[in-house]
């Protein structure tokens, strides 16, 4: 199931048909629907339209310079109408009225309350504190995770500390590089509906236990940005780079996931909350 959500996200601009995503879970179309349902809490139909609506809500806010058709064409609708209609059912309102709404207002400080868990102060990404990204070039990684799905926030911290960490001190890797995956962005995506994969990276033989999953990360060209800071502050930084860089910087999301890498050498003091990580997203030309 884990391998048709991905397959949906890096095809939404394609005829998704139930034979062709049964046949990626390796089920019949029959029970595979059912499966679906059971296993996601909607249909297949349902999801589908909702993704394809989080996608292109998601790319009317990081890029500005695209047309509304250009941004129905990348999410599998065959007009502007047909996804102004869908959007307006879904959002409430038109996508050019959803661009034009105040970025800063919704961005910065609505999604990373939501982020957070919380509505204490954060620290905020504006132009007395510039968001420093630079483009960056990283292979393929094999990855091995645990997935948490729910709200994001306080939740993923324990998440992190009581069942990665136990899973991963078990798995006699060593000092090597974790993955933080953010797979919805919570302030389009209910909370339960919140997918969050937390990571390691494998070698070419590593043998899955103790209920983990093993995927690649894709390689390709991201806009990096080093953070440091608590799990409050973190949503805000994500949003500056959604929000402030992405949309003056010529570049567009891709299908690929967004994600936090922590290096071997990356901290954690368990005093203050303080760590340190690289915030990558996904960029291709416009």
């Amino acid at each position: 199931m884990h391998r048709v959500q991905a397959h949906i996200d890096r095809h939404l601009d394609a005829p998704l048909d139930l034979e062709a995503l049964a046949a990626v879970a390796h089920f019949s179309p029959y029970h595979f629907h059912r499966l679906f349902l059971a296993w996601m809490g909607e249909t297949l139909g349902d999801y589908l339209a909702r993704r394809r609506l989080e996608r292109g809500a998601q790319r009317l806010r990081g890029q500005p310079g695209s047309t509304v058709l250009s941004i129905a064409l990348s999410v599998g609708y065959g007009s502007a109408e047909a996804f102004a209609r869908a959007f307006r059912q879904r959002f409430g309102c038109s996508p050019t009225q959803w661009r034009n709404l105040d970025q800063g207002d919704r961005n910065l400080d609505q999604v990373a309350a939501r982020m957070a868990g919380e509505h204490g102060p954060s620290h905020r990404f504006d132009e007395g504190n510039p968001v420093n990204v630079r483009l960056i070039d990283r292979p393929a990684v094999r990855m091995a995770y645990l997935r948490y799905q729910g709200p994001y926030g306080p939740a993923l911290g324990r998440f992190w500390a009581e069942t990665f960490n136990p899973w991963l001190a078990t798995q006699n890797l060593g000092p090597v590089s974790r993955f933080g995956i953010a797979h919805d962005d919570p302030s389009l995506v209910p909370p339960e509906q919140c997918r969050y994969d937390a990571g390691v990276a494998v070698p070419e033989g590593w043998v899955p236990s103790g209920g983990a999953l093993v995927t690649e990360l894709p390689g390709g060209r991201y806009a990096a940005l080093d953070f440091e800071g608590t799990a409050a502050e973190i949503g805000a930084a994500w949003a500056a780079m959604m929000g402030q860089w992405l949309p003056s910087s010529g570049l567009q999301l891709d299908a690929r996931p967004c994600f936090e890498h922590y290096k071997p050498e990356s901290r954690l003091d368990v005093q203050t909350g303080v760590f340190d990580c690289e915030l990558c997203i996904p960029v291709a030309p416009l």
